[in-house]
């Protein structure tokens, strides 16, 4: 009889704990907050957290969590949704199309994820630095076309119907933004788990070397996981744009900390610590629900990233006690 049978199966159950920690977190600050603050679970409160703290936070996620599972990161994220909100208002304030304008702010994505994509797949420069300087040629590209970083605001007597609803409209009482996670949300899911470009993503994030030398083509998989996180992110730009009528300067970078928090907070769903885009989704969850609650119970905004920071470290913790048990 084998060992494995003399003894059984291994039983892991702190492990397996762990991986529901974060759903069982959800739920408990949705119960701690529907008590210490009434309002918490109006139908008003909920869609205004899905809507305003949720859905453009979780496109940004969705681009990191790319990155985080080719087993690298993308710093320069809130740079493509800069970027991707400049070329799109710039585009509607000339006359364009919004959706020619829409085009224009993708490609401003794509051009960010290019340029890491050179740096990375190219030169071979780490993805933490290459993406660190993008952020701040960026922001330096910001303040050249923007005379010191001026905001960009969109005529307020034209105004097209367009950029009105993608802001502000709904699809079958469905407000867009939610309706592009959801599009994005499950693209990246597919990407990811069903095809095979996110099963060689997925190598690589594991076991860079070790692809390499199966023959599996690194460099580009890595130029394509950037340009895609790049183009990804410029959409939260666009959103941003819509609702606000206005490019307002280095205002992607709100959302880059909550994006590396959620993704990484996402890994503990899988038993072997890899990204996933539903745990992403649950982390930005987490982060929307507490700071609203936060909000709601009478906390300043500072005491609220004190919230978002203290649930990186438990993420990591999570993470770091899975490793161990594992």
């Amino acid at each position: 009889m084998s060992a494995v049978g003399a003894e059984g199966p291994r039983i892991r159950p702190a492990s397996d704990l762990l991986r529901f920690g974060i759903p069982l977190a959800l739920v408990l600050v949705v119960a701690v907050f529907s008590v210490l603050a009434p309002g918490f679970l109006t139908l008003g409160n909920i869609t205004g957290v899905l809507v305003n703290n949720v859905a453009l936070t979780a496109i940004v996620a969705i681009a990191m969590t790319l990155t985080v599972a080719s087993g690298g990161t993308d710093l320069s994220v809130g740079t493509a949704v800069d970027l991707g909100s400049l070329a799109f208002v710039s585009a509607v304030s000339s006359g364009q199309p919004v959706a020619l304008a829409c085009l224009y702010g993708v490609g401003a994505g794509i051009g960010t994820g290019l340029f890491n994509a050179v740096l990375i797949a190219r030169l071979s420069i780490t993805p933490f630095l290459a993406t660190l300087g993008t952020l701040f040629i960026g922001h330096s590209l910001q303040q050249l076309t923007t005379d010191g970083g001026n905001p960009v605001y969109v005529p307020a007597g034209s105004i097209p119907p367009a950029l009105a609803f993608i802001g502000h409209g709904t699809i079958l009482g469905v407000p867009v933004s939610l309706l592009l996670v959801a599009v994005l949300a499950l693209g990246a899911w597919l990407l990811l788990e069903k095809s095979s470009f996110g099963r060689t993503v997925l190598a690589v994030g594991t076991q860079e070397e070790v692809a390499r030398y199966s023959g599996l083509p690194v460099r580009r998989i890595l130029a394509i996981v950037y340009i895609l996180s790049g183009a990804i992110a410029a959409v939260t730009g666009i959103l941003l744009s819509s609702n606000v009528n206005a490019y307002v300067p280095y205002s992607g970078n709100a959302y880059l900390l909550n994006a590396i928090g959620a993704a990484f907070i996402g890994t503990s769903l899988s038993r072997n610590r890899r990204a996933s885009i539903a745990g992403t989704i649950l982390g930005v969850l987490l982060f929307g629900f507490v700071s609203n609650g936060l909000l709601l119970i009478g906390w300043n905004f500072y005491w609220q990233q004190v919230g978002a920071g203290v649930l990186i470290f438990l993420a990591l913790l999570l993470a770091f006690a899975g490793r161990r048990e594992n």
